[in-house]
């Protein structure tokens, strides 16, 4: 049975406008403390670019390192916006209310970081503008098309467009609020950003189509963005362990796991950095956590059926890589530590009803999830280029530098940065949402019945 906390509309709009109107010291001290770490990643990042891409830990024959790894695992996170707002706004899911803004925030900023992964790695980062798109239409130099190199901007960028645009137009009855209870240059902003909105019954019907629509034509390219990244290894015919027909499902359902995950941290953190407990109940994150043990099983199967391909295939070289991966240093113990933090730690943990409403343990669990993803995407890139030379004399392994370390770390405290900096100009939670949700919170439908929601007096 749902709970909720019956709150008055000026309440709502002081609590969840409490933050941008005035911010306490602490989220200062905060934002200081992420914008120092991300001026000494800028400072590496150009000494990086000025000395050449020699400085990272890449050598022959892995030529991909960290770089690549961070950026498949913040194209995973991004999976959060669309796999929560789109999909389960389509089946009018009452509880995903609090959490749809800061998924969709996440995905925009986290596409953000992943783009820039690539154009860090290519080293000489000008040229990218040369490597993915025709330059010379006089000699008829074109791209090659039919590289999944080229398809990733499109759908990366495609998917970053679909985002932005899903939290601006949700965004725009909020700006109303904001901008009748701001003065001066405040006032001027968003006014602009409102664009006239009034929330006349016309608008309203606009944006909800608008809403519908956007959920419905995102799913597709939700689907294809990590299909396509997945496909940059997938197509590789002469690295061991790449060429792989169910890489597509595979990232796309591992994706969602650490998207969900992130959405379940994120949550946790903004109730207990802002006291946000009317808002961010022990419900959602229950839902939140069922969710996660159906998705969690899935990508457990596929990663299943992904790893005794090999077996089957009783190809020597694959099974010479799947024992490099399980069985030899240091890869074994990653392997092992991987397969308890993604699964067989935390699904079981979540079967237990007051695991998944115990906030603590759900916040260090979603977290050690997305540790144990991140060491997924590593397993599968490092070892298959360790061994891809055909001499064994080749074959090597890969050390990351000081400088990679890093850059990804730098990454990090960019999207945390990013997501306090949205904090502070508009909310995090959608006022107009929760006020739905209060209006239509006091029957609920469990199955084909229609039953009161239990509502808890302040």
């Amino acid at each position: 049975m749902q709970q909720r906390v019956v709150l008055s509309h000026e309440k709502i709009n002081a609590d969840l406008l409490k933050n941008v109107l005035k911010a306490p010291f602490w989220y200062w001290a905060i934002m200081g403390f992420l914008g120092a770490i991300v001026l000494v990643g800028s400072v590496t990042v150009a000494f990086l670019l000025n000395k050449g891409f020699g400085l990272s830990g890449t050598n022959r024959p892995i030529m991909w390192g960290l770089l690549i790894v961070d950026f498949v695992f913040w194209i995973g996170i991004s999976h959060a916006g669309v796999m929560l707002s789109a999909i389960l706004r389509l089946s009018k899911a009452e509880w995903r209310r609090p959490a749809t803004r800061a998924a969709e925030v996440l995905t925009v900023f986290s596409l953000m970081i992943a783009a820039l992964h690539p154009v860090v790695h290519a080293g000489r980062a000008w040229r990218i503008i040369y490597w993915a798109f025709p330059f010379d239409f006089s000699r008829g130099v074109w791209v090659n098309v039919r590289s999944p190199l080229i398809w990733d901007p499109a759908a990366i960028f495609t998917y970053l467009t679909g985002s932005t645009l899903f939290v601006i137009i949700a965004l725009i009855p909020d700006m109303a609020v904001l901008r009748d209870r701001t003065s001066g240059l405040k006032h001027t902003v968003y006014r602009a950003l409102a664009m006239g909105w009034r929330g006349t019954p016309r608008q309203w019907k606009l944006q909800i189509v608008a809403g519908f629509l956007l959920s419905a034509l995102l799913l597709p390219v939700f689907v294809s963005v990590h299909s396509i990244v997945s496909w940059d290894f997938a197509v590789m015919i002469g690295i061991e362990g790449y060429h792989v027909t169910i890489f597509a499902p595979y990232f796309v359902i591992g994706a969602v796991l650490s998207g969900v995950s992130a959405v379940i941290t994120m949550m946790i953190l903004m109730k207990w950095m802002f006291g946000w407990g009317d808002y961010i109940r022990e419900e959602h994150i229950e839902n939140l956590a069922k969710l996660l043990v159906i998705i969690g099983t899935g990508w457990f199967y596929f990663f299943f059926v992904e790893f005794i391909f090999a077996l089957y295939s009783l190809e020597p070289q694959e099974i010479a890589l799947r024992e490099l991966q399980a069985f030899t240093s240091p890869y074994g113990y990653l392997a092992l530590v991987f397969i308890f933090l993604s699964y067989l730690i935390p699904i079981p943990m979540w079967l237990v009803p007051k695991v998944r409403r115990n906030l603590q343990i759900m916040f260090w669990s979603s977290l050690v999830v997305n540790v144990g993803m991140w060491l997924e995407r590593f397993l599968i890139i490092i070892p298959g280029l360790a061994r891809k030379q055909v001499w064994p004399f080749d074959w090597s392994t890969y050390h990351p530098s000081i400088v990679e370390i890093i850059i990804v770390v730098t990454a990090y405290a960019l999207v945390f940065l990013l997501l306090l900096t949205f904090a502070k100009l508009f909310p995090l939670i959608p006022l107009f949402d929760v006020k739905e949700g209060q209006t239509l919170s006091d029957e609920i439908v469990i199955g084909k019945r229609r039953v009161p929601a239990l509502r808890v007096e302040e």
